[in-house]
């Protein structure tokens, strides 16, 4: 039975703005680098934004009826609140979700298209399956052990590389390079959550890396994701020309150490949503602090 809550808190449960900084963080990097070397302009970036929030949201929307629907999310799961799961949405409303968020991402896709020209098509439709498929089709590969090299993918090296092309229209080797560390920390919140749901994966067929690697594996991969971010940045500032302001987010590094710690530890099961939220926001704050080295 449907739970007697007010819609919007459905809606705000099915959208998990904790997962929101995922998609800022690539856009401010992109922007960053597109400002230093003078090719910035704030209406393709606002719209780059834009269009990262709206396909996380879809893609939230979505692995919440996918999930439901391929028993993965149960009475047994330990996360954050499943709005289909918990009765909150019905799965005819979840779709209609869906496809209106899809359908303004599309919108701003379009005007995107018109200021950056047609590679945009690609890498949208691109983003767009990524979001159904990695939970949804009759291949969903998220649950094949490809979330993490997907989220690598399209929250690292396409978002970061994107935002400063719909910007400068050209392809930027220093936007690629500051794109890695990025989807190295985006992808360490995805093996967070796996690691968290081992066991109602494995229950459900879900064969993430985690359920694959076990959660000493799935450890290894989260603190071997943060040692590249971070060992990443002395590469970047020899590489890329910039200032050694371009290590700031070294003073992150304190809270990665924290984190990889309790990921390490006994902590198992619902305790590590804290960890989960953790992480992302030490992306986003390593993000910020790239973004800020990146222009000083």
């Amino acid at each position: 039975m449907q739970a007697a809550v007010p819609a919007w808190r459905a809606w705000l449960v099915a959208a998990r703005p904790r997962t929101l900084p995922i998609a800022v963080a690539p856009v401010a990097v992109g922007s960053a680098v597109a400002l230093a070397d003078g090719s910035a302009r704030t209406g393709p970036a606002l719209a780059a934004l834009a269009g990262a929030l709206l396909l996380q949201l879809a893609s939230n929307f979505a692995n919440d009826l996918f999930d439901f629907e391929k028993g993965a999310d149960t009475e047994d799961r330990i996360g954050p609140p499943r709005a289909t799961q918990l009765g909150l949405l019905t799965p005819r409303q979840m779709r209609i979700g869906t496809a209106w968020v899809l359908a303004a991402a599309t919108g701003v896709g379009l005007y995107l298209v018109v200021i950056a020209g047609w590679p945009v098509v690609a890498v949208g439709l691109l983003s767009v399956a990524a979001a159904l498929a990695y939970t949804g089709g009759p291949w969903p590969f998220g649950y094949k052990g490809l979330g993490d090299v997907a989220v690598f993918l399209f929250f690292g090296v396409i978002a970061v590389s994107g935002t400063h092309y719909v910007q400068s229209l050209t392809l930027s080797p220093d936007a690629l390079l500051a794109s890695l560390p990025v989807g190295a920390l985006a992808t360490a919140i995805l093996v967070v959550n796996n690691v968290r749901d081992i066991e109602t994966d494995r229950r459900a067929g879900k064969l993430t890396l985690a359920v694959r690697m076990g959660r000493r594996g799935g450890c290894a991969e989260y603190v071997t994701l943060l040692a590249f971010a971070y060992l990443s940045l002395p590469v970047l500032w020899a590489v890329c020309g910039r200032s050694v302001w371009i290590t700031l987010p070294l003073l992150t590094l304190p809270a990665a150490v924290r984190l990889a710690r309790k990921l390490l530890g006994s902590v198992e099961g619902p305790p590590l949503n804290a960890a989960l939220a953790e992480t992302a926001r030490l992306a986003l704050i390593f993000s910020l602090l790239l973004s800020a080295g990146w222009l000083l």
